[in-house]
């Protein structure tokens, strides 16, 4: 049983109950991320989750991972291009206590000068770790390409220069700007009940900031195609085609889609580039799903001299798809996958709590589970194949990592 609340401040809490286990999970969810930044403090959403950890007003950075670890919990948080998430998962005899640390660290934490510059060296070791990451760097290389000067196309990160610009002012004035009582949700899962929404509203019913209307700018997708010159063993390639925003009417037509393209072992993409032709190691592809945009990405490594086979293979399958659609096999194969992962993650109550969070942030409302195999189950062949011939007749970005660093003529 889902259980949402507003609390007189704006906050929204969600909560489901599930007396089966003895885990808790509390998500606090905030609806900024490097969407929300410019040019100047991109990164600041990132920065801002890491100095949350690095001590509040009456307990320093050591006692706050000594508290979780004291009573066998987990705690950690995440920034993606349009959210951040604070989280914590423990017994459920330590929710209470969980809670109040979660709600100290948001509300009291002091970004002193000192925390400051030590979390600035690691934050730049973590861009430097990305930047050794050719697979994961050219994910941000393909945004970039896209989206251009559009804050959807600026790394999570930031940059050393960014970095370098942020204080404890600045960090304090984003918040102020952006962590706003109508932009936070708190998405609790697991076994506390009812009861537990007038703890949450204790620490969280009454803050207050000014509210600042920032509306979302949508962004263009450009065919844009860039390349990137590393050192590196393999070229790694990334191909974005224009996709769908969150909650479209046909998101579950391009969620098989993707699944059948190159989501699982079975997928076209992994069959064909893997197993057939032995062209790479790791070749998928993924769906982002934004608030009034998205970008189907295909991703391949493979040896410097395969990559126009790679390539040409990659583009035959989405071909091939655009114009003989899928097969029913397929598409009850991809419908049985789907319902078989969501009913495994209720086994999970991060995912649980991921999942109404996400959906209450993003969507402003909860789906039950029979809502959504049924609209897994109303995704027809006929719904999959047009919107492979919508997504793949449009042109495509590419972003590509290589040793030489240029596009080769055939892509």
């Amino acid at each position: 049983m889902i259980r949402t609340y507003t609390c007189q401040n704006g906050v929204r809490v969600v909560l489901e109950h599930i007396p089966t286990v003895r885990s808790v999970a509390i998500g606090i969810w905030i609806g900024t991320g490097s969407r929300n930044e410019n040019e100047q403090n991109n990164g600041i959403s990132h920065f801002l989750e890491h100095m949350f950890f690095k001590g509040t007003t009456t307990r320093t950075a050591r006692e706050i991972a000594e508290s979780f670890d004291r009573i066998g919990g987990q705690v950690n948080a995440f920034t993606s291009k349009e959210y951040t998430c604070y989280y914590a998962k423990v017994l459920d005899n330590h929710a209470n206590f969980a809670l109040e640390m979660l709600a100290d660290m948001f509300f009291h934490s002091t970004f002193v000068d000192e925390e400051l510059q030590k979390e600035k060296n690691v934050v730049l070791e973590e861009i430097k770790m990305y930047e050794d990451t050719p697979d994961d760097l050219v994910h941000d290389l393909l945004s970039k390409a896209s989206y251009q000067n559009h804050p959807l196309g600026y790394p999570i990160l930031g940059t050393e220069q960014t970095l370098a610009t942020f204080t404890g002012d600045t960090l304090r004035q984003y918040m102020q700007e952006t962590y706003t009582p109508d932009r936070v949700v708190i998405s609790v899962a697991g076994n506390v009940d009812d009861t537990f929404i007038k703890e949450i509203e204790k620490y969280f019913g009454s803050f207050t900031t000014k509210q600042t209307n920032q509306p979302l700018t949508p962004p263009t997708f450009y065919p844009n195609k860039i390349a990137r010159q590393k050192d590196t063993e393999q070229v790694h390639l990334c191909i974005g085609f224009n996709g769908l925003p969150v909650g479209h009417d046909d998101i579950y037509s391009l969620i098989i889609l993707n699944n059948i393209l190159g989501g699982s072992m079975s997928s076209r993409l992994f069959q064909e580039v893997r197993e057939q032709r032995g062209l790479a190691y790791s070749v998928f592809s993924y769906h982002s799903a934004y608030q009034d945009s998205g970008m189907l990405t295909i991703y391949g490594g493979t040896a410097s001299h395969q990559l126009d086979v790679l390539f040409e293979t990659i583009k035959e399958t989405v071909q091939k798809l655009k114009e003989d659609g899928i097969t029913q096999k397929e598409l009850e194969n991809s419908k049985e996958q789907m319902k078989g992962n969501l009913m495994l993650s209720l086994e999970s109550t991060n995912s649980r709590m991921s999942r109404n969070g996400k959906n209450e942030l993003l969507l402003g409302r909860q789906r039950s589970l029979d809502e959504i195999i049924e609209s897994i189950d109303q995704v027809t062949k006929e719904s999959v194949d047009r919107i492979a011939k919508t997504i793949f007749s449009e042109d495509f970005s590419l972003a590509l990592i290589s040793p030489e660093g240029e596009l080769p003529k055939s892509l």
